[in-house]
């Protein structure tokens, strides 16, 4: 399996999953846990973009 859609699945799921996190922490009122949250969805977000961007998906060769 081609390391880029490794690496596609891999940022998609943190996004989520930090996308998850952050609605969570906005029902308990965690400003805290909202503001990681919401930079781990930027940065890993704009990762998984630019990957796809980059690298295709399928995977280009």
């Amino acid at each position: 399996m081609p390391t880029g859609i490794i690496l596609v699945v891999i940022f998609t799921l943190v996004t989520l999953l930090a996308a998850y996190g952050v609605i969570r922490s906005l029902r308990e009122k965690n400003f805290l846990g909202v503001l990681f949250g919401v930079g781990t969805v930027a940065v890993f977000g704009w990762f998984t973009i630019m990957t796809v961007i980059h690298h295709g998906y399928p995977v280009a060769h």
